[in-house]
């Protein structure tokens, strides 16, 4: 079996710090679809939110990343952690991985973020309006062009509530169940 996970989930559930600290213990390598968003939109000065916004009319920079996703399941690629909100729909080798989160706790956890980089920043109030229209723009376009339900936690391995979790538990209840699942498989 190959050690490919992915991981998408609520904004601001703590994807991308968990998926690193899984690297970090266990020497996978990360891949963020939303880092190459919020370069994408850097590079056109927008935000995230009007980038899917946009994507809604203009299907290029989904057909670039949505290709880089569909090649990992013949490329050879393996010993990875996928941070993605639509990964878990492409690679089908994977398991996958859905973090719910509060949307208090979330926007919160997006206010003191200062590495993300092209977020609308503001009060905690406008920060979740923000993370939730942004998530519902994504889910309708996912759903609309490939019929990808993300809010059906059945398909998905394992979900987990982040809400009151340090990225470190969640890492290792991941990799708890992820070593569990590889037993069940028979690998």
């Amino acid at each position: 079996m190959k050690s490919i996970m992915t991981i998408t989930g609520d904004l601001g559930s703590g994807k991308s710090t968990v998926a690193k600290k899984i690297c970090e213990l266990t020497g996978m390598q990360y891949f963020s679809t939303g880092t190459i968003q919020r370069q994408i939109a850097a590079e056109r000065g927008i935000d995230t939110l009007q980038l899917n916004k946009d994507c809604k009319n203009d299907k290029s920079v989904d057909d670039l990343i949505d290709g880089r996703l569909r090649a990992m399941n013949t490329d050879g690629t393996d010993n990875i952690i996928i941070d993605s909100r639509l990964a878990w729909f492409f690679v089908n080798s994977a398991f996958k991985i859905y973090l719910t989160c509060s949307p208090e706790v979330a926007a919160q956890r997006v206010s003191l973020d200062k590495v993300r980089t092209n977020e609308p920043g503001g009060s905690r109030e406008e920060i979740l309006a923000h993370l939730l229209e942004r998530q519902k723009e994504e889910n309708e376009r996912f759903k609309l062009f490939y019929g990808a339900d993300c809010s059906d936690m059945n398909n998905f391995d394992l979900v987990l509530d982040s809400s009151h979790s340090t990225p470190e538990e969640v890492a290792d209840a991941i990799l708890n169940a992820f070593e569990a699942h590889k037993q069940g498989s028979g690998k």
